[in-house]
Order: C-alpha cells, then sequence, then structure tokens
C-alpha cells in the first residue's frame, strides 16, 4: 500500500502534529496524519487529568523568559502565536477558558477529552485524513516512508514530511524516543534525550521511606545553583515521594539540578521551611523556654514546624545539631537535601534534548534531509510545567507547517 505523492504527512498526532495539520489544512493542502497508537493525543490526554494546563496569563516578556537557554529560538514562534491567541483557538472550538488562582489557564471543565474531541473532528471536516497504528520505522530505498501497521508494511510517497514525534519519556503513550536513531542515521545533529520536569533520587532511611513517601510538603521557599553562578530560588510545594522528591516546585528547578548533576554527580537543594517567618524571628521561636515539652511539641507549637517538615529536619541533621538552637534555626531557614541523581527518563514529564536548532533552516526543515520539517518537543528545547510546554509545541507545529508552505511555494 503506497499512500498519494500529492499530500503532505505529518508523523505524531500530538500538540504540534495537530496545530500543524490545522495550519496546512487551512492551506488546502491534502494532508495525512500519522501516530502509532490507537487514538490520537494519548499524552496531552494524560497531561489533562488533573486538569489541562493550556498556557498561561503573565506578561509575554516574563513568559517567553521561562524557556532559559532556547527563549531565542522560541520566541518568534510564541510572539506568532501567543496565549492570548490559543485560548481564542480554544473558544473557538467550544472550550471557555479561565485563569487559576496561579495564573495558569485551564478549560473551564479542566479536562483534555472536549477539546481534543473538538479538533480531530475540525480536522477531519477540513480533510485532514487521520492514520491510527502507524508506526514510522523511517525510509525505503526510494526514500519513501515506511510505517508498521497491524496489516503489515505500509508506504508514504509524500510531498513533504513533518515530524512531530514528541521526546522520550511516557512510551507506553507512544512518545518513546525512537526517532533518535533513525535521525542520528541520516547524520541530523541531535542533542542527547535527557529527563526535564522530573524527580530526584535521594537517599531516604528506611523509617522516613516508610512513614513519609507521598507525603506533600507545602508553603516552602527552594533553591539550588544557578548555571551561571548566584542562585535560583522558587516558592512553591513538592511531594516527598519513595525515591525522593518530585512535584511542580522541583519542576521548576529541575534543569539546574540535573546539569548539576551531571557535572558534579550530585546537586544541593536548599529548603526554607518556613519563608514567610524571618531568620531572626525563627530563632527566637526555636530558642524560646520550652521548659518540659518536648522537642517535637516544642517545634510544633512554637515553631509551627510538623509533620513531613519535622522528619525532614531530623532526616538530614544529628541529634546534636537538633538540640543547638541557633544550628536548628539555620537548618529551618536552610535544609540542605543531597540529590544523587534524576528519575529515569521515562517517568519525566518531558525532555530536554533532541533535534538541534542549527540542524534546521528557517523553514524549520532539516538541512540533511530536503522536505523533512520537524516541531514539537523533539526540538531541543525545554520549559518548566505551567503551560509554556503545551505553548511551545503548538507555536512549534504551527511554525513548521508556514514553512512546510514557504518551502513548496518556493
Amino acid at each position: 500500500m503506497t499512500h498519494s505523492s500529492s499530500r503532505i504527512a505529518i508523523i505524531g498526532g500530538g500538540p504540534a502534529g495537530l496545530a500543524a495539520a490545522e495550519v496546512l489544512a487551512a492551506a488546502g493542502a491534502g494532508v495525512d496524519l500519522f501516530d502509532a497508537m490507537p487514538s490520537l493525543g494519548r499524552k496531552f490526554l494524560m497531561a489533562g487529568r488533573g486538569g489541562l494546563n493550556l498556557t498561561h496569563s503573565e506578561p509575554l516578556d516574563r513568559f517567553l523568559a521561562r524557556y532559559g537557554e532556547r527563549q531565542a529560538e522560541l520566541e518568534p514562534l510564541v510572539r506568532d502565536h501567543p496565549p492570548q491567541a490559543l485560548c481564542d483557538w480554544a473558544q473557538g472550538l467550544g472550550v471557555e477558558t479561565f485563569v487559576g488562582t496561579s495564573g495558569r489557564v485551564f478549560p473551564r471543565e479542566m479536562k483534555a477529552a472536549p477539546l481534543l474531541r473538538a479538533w480531530v473532528h475540525r480536522l477531519r471536516a477540513s480533510g485532514v485524513a487521520t492514520h491510527a497504528r502507524h508506526r514510522w520505522t523511517g525510509w525505503d530505498e526510494a526514500g519513501r516512508l515506511r510505517f508498521a501497521t497491524p496489516g503489515g508494511e505500509t508506504t508514504c510517497e509524500t510531498r513533504a514530511v513533518i515530524l512531530a514525534l514528541g521526546g522520550g519519556s511516557w512510551a507506553r503513550l507512544g512518545s518513546d524516543g525512537a526517532w533518535f536513531s533513525l535521525l542520528a542515521e541520516r547524520g541530523v545533529a541531535l542533542a542527547p534525550l535527557k529527563p526535564a520536569n522530573c524527580g530526584f533520587d535521594i537517599a531516604w532511611s528506611d523509617f522516613f521511606r516508610a512513614k513519609f513517601a507521598g507525603s506533600p510538603v507545602k508553603n516552602v521557599q527552594a533553591g539550588c545553583l544557578a548555571p551561571g553562578g548566584g542562585t535560583l530560588q522558587r516558592r512553591g510545594e513538592f511531594v516527598a515521594s519513595e525515591h525522593g522528591v518530585e512535584g511542580g516546585l522541583i519542576y521548576t528547578l529541575s534543569a539546574a539540578l540535573r546539569d548539576q548533576i551531571e557535572r558534579d554527580g550530585q546537586a544541593t537543594l536548599t529548603l526554607d521551611l518556613l519563608p514567610d517567618r524571618s531568620a531572626e524571628r525563627v530563632l527566637a521561636d526555636v530558642a524560646h523556654p520550652r521548659g518540659a515539652r518536648s522537642l517535637s511539641s516544642h517545634l510544633q507549637s512554637r515553631v509551627g514546624i510538623a509533620g513531613v517538615k519535622a522528619a525532614l529536619l531530623r532526616e538530614v541533621l544529628s541529634k546534636d545539631v537538633m538540640q543547638d538552637v541557633h544550628e536548628l534555626a539555620r537548618a529551618i531557614k536552610a535544609l540542605p537535601l543531597v540529590l544523587g541523581g534524576t528519575r529515569p527518563i521515562d517517568e519525566a514529564i518531558s525532555t530536554a534534548g533532541g533535534v538541534r536548532f542549527e540542524a534546521l533552516d528557517g523553514n524549520y526543515m532539516l538541512a540533511q534531509l530536503p522536505g523533512t520539517f520537524c516541531a514539537g518537543e523533539m526540538l531541543d528545547w525545554e520549559a518548566p510545567t505551567g503551560g509554556y510546554l503545551l505553548t511551545g509545541c503548538i507555536a512549534s507545529g504551527r511554525a513548521a507547517a508556514q514553512g512546510v508552505l514557504r518551502w513548496l511555494a518556493s
């Protein structure tokens, strides 16, 4: 079976691939959209289980700074389709949005499924042909795309192809990074895939792991070394997991922590357990006479430290230090947790690394493979959770589709 060579292929049915299909279909192009899974947008649906975070409402300059070292590459894409345009697009699909207390933007119903259904329905109505259970396996001798399907191998000869295959995490949902070796064999410049928005390993004691694994650690400030020197600090909450730490606050610092572990073999995450109290106030509260009360009772009643926060202090500090009011007060404001490694890449929310931007021309086409374009998480960029990943994926899918149209027109 061979598909028509008069059409454009998109491989990957996630947000970047769907966004690319939308732009191409609107321009009147024939589009075949392939995905390895039984249905489209599997990871998109999973990400929306706890409430689909579409984008963020913060000022655009601050939003763009979230892309870190790749801000220069992502900025033109996002400016071309900024967060407000994403909200307007969702409205056009019949999905109302609202801004949460954190500034994050969600669908009114909080769910991903209604938006995905409306999106796919509109694409199919515009002529986009979708092909599920088509796993891309590379090219044949004639340069045609090869797919493994339940019915056997099929090939596709197209005018152009957009690869939107995702990163290397959540393999069970189709984002397995199998494309990496296929592009490496063709000489495409690639950066190694690494976990992003990931958890980290800590050698907890058996007692702490048994009693506190899964406990949320709320209202803390976390800090670590910044890539260029100085300190990165963020405020929020995280989870003390069976293996170490994970959760939103950790993810905002994960790139810096991961890179420090790669460089030094370990990283230190410093916690301020009482960010609303000054160091002087904490010392005064800790040093206040406690009479016959136990240290645990004193910390809970006078200082406001109990539960998992108190357990973290005992996990890190020796018994002698716990009895030293000055050292204890200092630790409450700056408790060092030593991180020994990142969690496996398949557990990460997203990945860093992938196709280097230097391998692409101005149309997001691979210089090594004319007619082959790339978009989404398979490009070498990363961003924290908060709507920045989805906004970037959709923006890059649209940009790659516009690049295809320019290339074909020329």
